[in-house]
């Protein structure tokens, strides 16, 4: 209920929290002390919407998503969709268009959906028609011949700009049941994660810059074995 204090039990980002920590000790076999105190976030960043950051918890070992952050673009009763920040294929966008060559802007992958479609992020709002508003200074598509105008003028820079080659999808509930398994922590969303920070440092970035049990998460070894 809004206004109401969080019920500690049953509230969703206590019990992921709660499961997170149990796993923590476990797989890490107690080396590290965690506090006993629980972070809650706030009400508003417990519901995915646009703009939000699905970050996986370093349990999940499905390889599609393993350490992924993902920016969710959309979000309605028929299903969500995301773009990964952090798969970066190894290839330039001139190799995959035509008509942009000698601009080296590096492509993403966005997800295990339709992996031969073209997806893009931007900071340059109106200027592209069509654009869709995600918050946070964030755009998703709009005019792509409006955006190859804009690379070939130079008038967009990389820091300004993500390109992807699928997307992840979720069908009607899915994400929400996800969410409360545990399956995904949500994170704000802001423009700098999107496109500045180093695609290899984005999964421990943003959960060091949302503090208490998540900073100390951001250390769990990609192997618990070689502890």
């Amino acid at each position: 209920m809004q206004g109401s204090s969080p019920d500690f039990i049953s509230n969703p980002t206590t019990k992921r929290l709660e499961w997170l920590r149990r796993l923590f000790l476990l797989e890490t076999r107690g080396v590290l002390q965690l506090s006993t105190g629980v972070r809650l976030l706030d009400a508003k960043e417990t519901i995915p919407k646009p703009g939000v950051i699905l970050v996986a918890p370093p349990m999940m070992h499905d390889p599609n998503f393993r350490r992924s952050v993902v920016l969710l673009c959309e979000h309605t009763p028929e299903g969500s969709f995301g773009l990964i920040l952090n798969r970066p294929l190894g290839v330039h966008l001139a190799e995959v268009v035509r008509g942009i060559d000698g601009h080296e802007y590096p492509i993403v992958q966005g997800g295990p959906v339709q992996t031969d479609t073209l997806h893009f992020l931007h900071t340059m709002g109106e200027v592209v028609p069509d654009a869709i508003p995600v918050g946070n200074g964030i755009f998703w598509g709009g005019d792509f011949e409006m955006m190859k105008l804009l690379i070939e003028t130079g008038q967009v820079s990389k820091s300004e700009s993500r390109f992807f080659l699928g997307y992840s999808g979720w069908s009607p509930g899915q994400l929400l049941e996800e969410i409360d398994q545990g399956g995904w922590i949500l994170s704000r969303g802001n423009a700098k994660a999107v496109f500045e920070v180093d695609p290899s440092n984005l999964w421990r970035s943003v959960l060091r810059s949302m503090g208490g049990e998540y900073a100390i998460l951001s250390n769990f070894p990609e192997d618990p074995r070689f502890n």
